[in-house]
This record gives C-alpha cells, sequence and structure tokens, in this order.
C-alpha cells in the first residue's frame, strides 16, 4: 500500500471457517462430523471463525482495500441446505467484523446457494464457470455483485486470445460486474490470454457506447 497507494487496489485473502475447517481436521473428517453432530461441527465454525475475522482485519490495518473470502461449502461437496444451515449467517457476521469490502469465493456449482449469499451483506461473490452467467444473474437480482467467470483449466490454460474474449462477451452479456478468471490460475497460463480479459472488456463496452 504504501508503495502503490490508490494507484492500484490492493486485495488480500483470509480464508473462511468451512475452508479452515478441511484444513485442520481433514476434508473427509470433518464433512462427516457434519453429518454426524452437526452442533459439534457449529462449535469448531464458531472457533475457526475468529482466525478469519483476525487475520482480515490485520490485513485491513496494513492497507488492504477489499479482501477475498475463500470458503469452499462447494456443491460438489455439500448441499445448498448445508450452506443455509452452517454458513449463511457467518458470512453476514463477517461483513458487519471486518471493515472493507469482501468479496466470497466458492468453487464448483454453487446456484443452489447464491439466492442465500445474497443475503448475507457481503458486496461481491466470485462464482467458477460451472456456473451459467445468466442464471446466476437472474438468482442474484442484483442484490449482490457477481465477479467470474472465465474457465481457467480449458479456455485460459489450453486455448487461446479468441476463445478468452469470447467467454468474457458471454460473461459481459450475462450481466457479471467483474470480469476475472474463475479461481487460481494456472502458473504457466500464457499471459496473452490473461492481457485479453481487460482488452476484450473495454472492446466490448466501447461497441455500446
Amino acid at each position: 500500500k504504501r508503495e502503490y497507494g490508490d494507484e492500484a487496489a490492493v486485495i488480500g485473502k483470509t480464508m473462511g471457517p468451512w475452508s479452515l475447517g478441511y484444513h485442520g481436521f481433514g476434508v473427509e473428517s470433518f464433512l462427516l462430523m457434519s453429518y454426524d453432530d452437526p452442533d459439534g461441527t457449529k462449535r469448531c465454525l464458531d472457533l475457526l471463525k475468529e482466525a478469519t475475522v483476525a487475520f482480515g482485519r490485520a490485513q485491513v490495518e496494513a492497507g488492504a482495500d477489499a479482501l477475498t473470502l475463500p470458503d469452499h461449502a462447494t456443491g460438489d461437496l455439500v448441499s445448498g441446505d448445508y450452506y443455509r444451515r452452517f454458513l449463511r449467517d457467518i458470512h453476514a457476521e463477517f461483513q458487519e467484523r471486518i471493515p472493507c469490502p469482501l468479496i466470497l469465493h466458492i468453487c464448483g456449482n454453487t446456484l443452489d446457494r447464491m439466492a442465500d449469499i445474497a443475503q448475507t451483506g457481503i458486496p461481491c461473490f466470485h462464482f467458477e464457470s460451472k456456473n451459467d452467467p445468466a442464471e446466476a444473474r437472474r438468482i442474484t437480482a442484483g442484490r449482490i455483485a457477481l465477479a467470474g467467470n472465465v474457465n481457467n483449466p480449458e479456455t485460459l490454460y489450453t486455448r487461446g486470445p479468441d476463445e478468452v474474449r469470447k467467454e468474457v462477451y458471454r460473461c459481459l452479456d450475462a450481466g457479471v460486474d467483474l470480469i476475472a478468471p474463475e479461481c487460481a490460475i494456472p502458473l504457466r497460463t500464457r499471459l496473452e490470454n490473461l492481457r485479453e480479459i481487460p482488452k476484450a472488456v473495454r472492446d466490448w463496452h466501447r461497441a455500446r457506447d
């Protein structure tokens, strides 16, 4: 922040308690506990969320303008009902306790929980390419900004700028607010593919001015 000031946004990251549960207990053990002992799981989440808040606040104090908040209650592993039971209220609490805008990220198919995510007060949800962007916009109905969802392993990693541009336009046509790769970018992704994202965004807007 000292080096760049307001020239560029400084965006940090603090992991959510569901993700921390996976790391602390192991994915299989944590998921089984959520089924066998839901009250115990909630107690774990209440303890783990304090690490999320403390690390988030420390980054804000160091100059972060916003924070990504990955919490991997992915549709590939848990249901939308689990999100409502275990995480929706905690995510709403994060936006109240961490003094900066949050960008929630959940991998996988998340259409079945997007309406609940939109109720948390978190200003932005970053979502994966497994979700149709037009359907995501329909479900959230403008109640939360959407970020994503350009595919990583196929479009960005193995294809070229033309395919990247098509996917960017698809997201923009659907009403996605912030165009970005869907998750962590493969390290060997070609720079020309990444540079095509902002270039395509600018061209899409120029064509509509």
